[in-house]
């Protein structure tokens, strides 16, 4: 599977993407995608229609156009299934300057609003879009036009018109959004990847690409602390929740397969005739 370098392949050949802060009016057409993608840059991504499935190490995000996001850079996979149409997404990358700036600039404003709240770190946030988010979008598609050209001075000035309406409204939400990434994962970071996504439908080296490390070097640490390879533990842990679902919510075994991580009905029937005998449906009916 290919890795997207973002925002760099989403460019023209040729075009530049050097800049520290970069808007961009971004399309796909209908149809499913599965890909890595690495954030060389922080993001925004401001949806206008469709939706798409983003897996990152510690948390699986789905990006509607009710929501908007903020994305750290690194590693991630994202997957779309985009029915029907298009995705359309206003996509905003910075650098952590410029999120460093906009800090040193309102010091004096987020440091009274850190006082008042009690302000996490996370990676990624979601938040709803109110009208003022919408407007905004609205005169983004404007600005941006069908050349995708806006002045670094007009870019900060959305920047920031975004970032204030953030802070007055949603000010323990922003303020947690940190872009911080570590480029090794313990032991215990590890563990909460594999456990965060079990029953998403990632392969084993999908999941060392998300903890930034290679395929050999996962399946050795994971060894070590499952006591088996990461193939065998995610079967069996994959189909103790599927049994759980067969026989305490009586779920129809055709649509269990995509919540335990797997793609088709078929190959799920197999695996779970694999650890206990019998497909899915006979073993509903022996409980």
């Amino acid at each position: 599977m290919n890795v997207f370098n973002l925002p760099n392949d989403i460019f023209p050949p040729g075009e530049s993407v050097d800049d520290d802060i970069i808007f961009y009016d971004y399309e796909a057409k209908t149809g499913s995608f599965k890909g890595r993608s690495i954030l060389h840059k922080n993001a925004i991504s401001l949806v206008v229609k469709g939706e798409k499935t983003m897996h990152f190490a510690e948390k699986t995000v789905y990006i509607n156009d009710n929501e908007f996001h903020f994305l750290s850079a690194g590693n991630c996979m994202a997957s779309m299934n985009i029915q029907p149409g298009f995705i359309r997404s206003i996509l905003v990358f910075f650098d952590n300057r410029i999120l460093d700036n906009f800090y040193l600039k309102y010091n004096s404003l987020i440091s009274d609003l850190r006082k008042k709240f009690k302000i996490g770190k996370v990676p990624y946030i979601s938040i709803a879009k109110d009208d003022f988010v919408r407007n905004y979008i609205e005169s983004l598609i404007l600005l941006l036009g069908k050349r995708n050209i806006i002045s670094h001075e007009m870019k900060l000035l959305k920047f920031e018109e975004l970032m204030l309406h953030l802070l007055e409204k949603y000010p323990q939400v922003i303020l947690s959004f940190q872009t911080e990434k570590k480029n090794s994962f313990d032991d215990l970071e590890i563990l909460k990847v594999v456990e965060v996504n079990v029953t998403n439908t990632l392969s084993v080296d999908e999941l060392a690409f998300l903890c930034n490390i290679s395929a050999s070097t996962f399946k050795r640490r994971f060894t070590t602390i499952y006591g088996t390879s990461p193939s065998k533990w995610l079967l069996q842990r994959r189909m103790e929740i599927a049994a759980n679902l067969l026989k305490h919510h009586n779920e129809n075994p055709s649509v269990i397969f995509s919540k335990v991580g797997y793609e088709n009905h078929s190959s799920f029937s197999q695996s779970f005739k694999q650890i206990y005998g019998v497909t899915p449906k006979e073993f509903q009916l022996q409980s």
